[in-house]
């Protein structure tokens, strides 16, 4: 059964054009063969399945995933050795004998694992941006993206083609908070890009850090959260704790006191005789800011008849 995602229009739509006669031992099983994709929608029609040699083919430089789990690439490569490759790649023509690679990086490498010398592709014809849109959402749909490589697409994409958020999570199938949010991960250090693409911390930790502002605080927690093994609840909390101004100190309020000039201080305990309760000017003589306090609605009535007059009819 194949797996529902919401990338499944998307995906059409990008491998529904410039399509050819379709031919060959896969009519039969063409709708098997898109199930085995996870597409969601009709099959492409008039697509011609053609063998291509693997050492004519070479891996698209917009090419999202960087990373491959050889554990599962063997795992395919032993599937495709009982029952062949089920789903053709789709690739394009370079002009120079080779092809690019657009969709199914993950089957050709298991191909070549399971030392088979051809694989069934389907060859279309694409724009730089087509060819990086469509690699972009097979990988996205299938899940086969670290957090880190995914930012980075959703940030190729975008510099490339000039979408704007709102634009690109249209296109892919997402909810604009998420590719926001997506997008923020780029904004950690190199170090902690590299501990979320191998899995040394969460996306939870990730968010975490990044709502530390200051950049040798969230170098601190990082450093926690590795050394210290904290879950996301405990980064979270230690985060809000970072973020909190540090306490005023004694000797900072008495320096403050002292940087004041004589005609403030004088003009605070006028205020604070005339209106009977707690008065702050903070600033100095030429602007600045009165802080009064009131303590219940009949205080606050009192200092409000003290300041506005009646007026008279």
């Amino acid at each position: 059964m194949s797996r529902k995602t919401g990338l499944g229009r998307g995906l059409d739509a990008l491998l529904s054009e410039n399509d050819e006669g379709f031919s060959g031992d896969y009519a039969e099983d063409r709708q098997e063969m898109f199930a085995e994709v996870d597409y969601e929608g009709p099959v492409p029609k008039h697509d011609t399945v053609v063998k291509l040699a693997l050492d004519k083919l070479a891996a698209s430089p917009g090419q999202p995933r960087k990373n491959f789990d050889e554990a599962e690439l063997q795992e395919l490569a032993d599937s495709i050795c009982e029952h062949g490759v089920i789903q053709p790649i789709i690739a394009a023509d370079s002009g120079d004998g080779t092809y690019i690679i657009i969709a199914g990086e993950r089957r050709t490498r298991a191909a070549r694992i399971a030392g088979l010398d051809e694989i069934p592709a389907i060859i279309r014809e694409y724009t730089d941006q087509k060819r990086l849109e469509v690699s972009l959402i097979e990988n996205i749909q299938r899940s086969d993206l670290n957090p880190i490589e995914e930012a980075a697409a959703y940030k190729n994409l975008m510099d490339f083609s000039g979408l704007s958020q709102e634009e690109l999570a249209a296109r892919v199938g997402k909810n604009r908070s998420t590719v926001a949010n997506s997008l923020r991960l780029l904004k950690l250090s190199a170090e902690m890009q590299k501990s979320l693409e191998s899995g040394g911390i969460s996306p939870g930790h990730a968010r975490a850090l990044l709502s530390v502002t200051d950049q040798s605080l969230r170098e601190k927690l990082f450093r926690e959260i590795t050394g210290k093994g904290h879950s996301v609840r405990e980064a979270e909390k230690r985060a809000s704790a970072l973020n909190a101004p540090p306490p005023i100190r004694e000797e900072d309020t008495e320096k403050q006191a002292a940087r004041r000039s004589p005609e403030i201080i004088e003009m605070e305990e006028r205020f604070i005789e005339k209106l009977g309760t707690k008065v702050s000017i903070e600033g100095g003589t030429e602007k600045g800011r009165i802080y009064i306090e009131y303590y219940s609605l009949e205080d606050l009535d009192r200092l409000y008849g003290l300041l506005v007059p009646p007026t008279s009819v």
